[in-house]
């Protein structure tokens, strides 16, 4: 490859990762403006509403014009594979939007840093991950780190932080068990399909517990809000799928990780000012553990997979060597001969 054409690749991927940064902290933002800001504090509702619209793309896209093919499942399949996901998926999104009525987004930041210590936990008790002594020490760093972080929260709700951590939680079942249900029968979804199969589950989900809370609201006191701003809201959470979409396959989990991080640290920014939310000392001290905890998770994460890769090219290379030699073997016995390395009977 010539360089104008590493230079071109290079820009190329690196502004998908700008586009998705972009979108991600808008996205947030706008979601915490919504439902804390702006008159609509009906988090089940928002999520209904923007599964709602993710379907009726993912129809769209899958099925009326055949951009994405879509998998053969059978009902039995779907309720088997992808139902529990679904419903997994629409607690989680439901709790984290509930989390914005009651905490600032620096610190709904902070908190996600314990994801890859809850998706380590759900992996130990569905056998998806190994227990490593070192894992399990740098996973207790971070969680030090969050306590740090929620201690020096000035304007901490308990109420909101039990929520974003059980929000945390599901995700992490969530994910776990996309790796059992999905990825390990040999079912790989992009995000396009996701949107297609996952968005009519976790409608579903979501249907018992919103009429159940908010629809008695929503008819005590409709919202004053311009459904122009919902429909805006929702193709702002179409497009981040979309630019998910586009940035995988073209950058490294290294990548995505570190542009992870500097989408958190511009996010706290963004909450200071537009949102006026105080960020303390001890908050960023806090969040100095979790980063460094979570930098040495992917490093160690990075370092596995690459002792992994190395000994699948080391196994068929050798199976390669041994089949070459079982070959040559069998020529030589056809031609009467003596296979290599044995000896002729006396």
């Amino acid at each position: 490859m010539s360089n104008p054409e590493v230079v071109k690749a290079v820009i190329k991927s690196y502004s998908y990762v700008i586009l998705w940064m972009s979108i991600s902290i808008a996205v947030i933002l706008f979601n915490k403006w919504l439902l804390a800001f702006s008159g609509f504090p009906f988090p089940i509702t928002l999520t209904m509403w923007h599964m709602f619209f993710c379907s009726s793309v993912g129809f769209i896209v899958v099925r009326v014009l055949g951009l994405v093919k879509p998998h053969n499942l059978s009902a039995r399949e779907y309720c088997r594979r992808v139902l529990p996901i679904g419903v997994l998926y629409a607690a989680s999104l439901w709790l984290s939007n509930s989390a914005y009525l009651y905490l600032s987004v620096s610190f709904i930041q902070m908190t996600k840093s314990l994801m890859p210590g809850l998706v380590y936990a759900c992996g130990l008790v569905l056998g998806t991950e190994a227990y490593s002594t070192s894992s399990a020490l740098n996973m207790c760093l971070i969680a030090a780190g969050v306590v740090v972080c929620a201690l020096g929260e000035a304007n901490l709700v308990v109420k909101g932080l039990v929520q974003q951590l059980a929000a945390l939680l599901f995700e992490a079942a969530r994910l776990t068990m996309v790796q059992v249900l999905i990825n390990a029968r040999g079912l790989g979804m992009n995000p396009l399909q996701s949107l297609y199969y996952v968005s009519p589950a976790c409608l579903l989900g979501l249907a018992v517990p919103w009429l159940l809370v908010e629809l008695p609201q929503l008819q005590a006191a409709p919202p004053a809000i311009y459904p122009s701003v919902l429909l805006a809201n929702a193709l702002a959470a179409f497009a981040l799928n979309l630019a998910v979409f586009l940035l995988i396959g073209q950058t490294s989990a290294l990548t995505m990780n570190i542009a992870g991080v500097i989408k958190d640290w511009m996010l706290i920014f963004f909450s200071y000012t537009v949102f006026l939310a105080p960020v303390t000392a001890l908050n960023l001290a806090g969040y100095a553990f979790c980063v460094a905890g979570v930098a040495v998770y992917n490093y160690q994460k990075l370092q596995f997979i690459r002792r992994k890769a190395l000994s699948d090219q080391r196994d068929a290379r050798e199976a390669e060597s041994d089949a070459k030699a079982e070959i040559k073997d069998a020529s030589v016995l056809a031609n009467g001969g003596t296979p290599v390395g044995r000896k002729e009977a006396p």
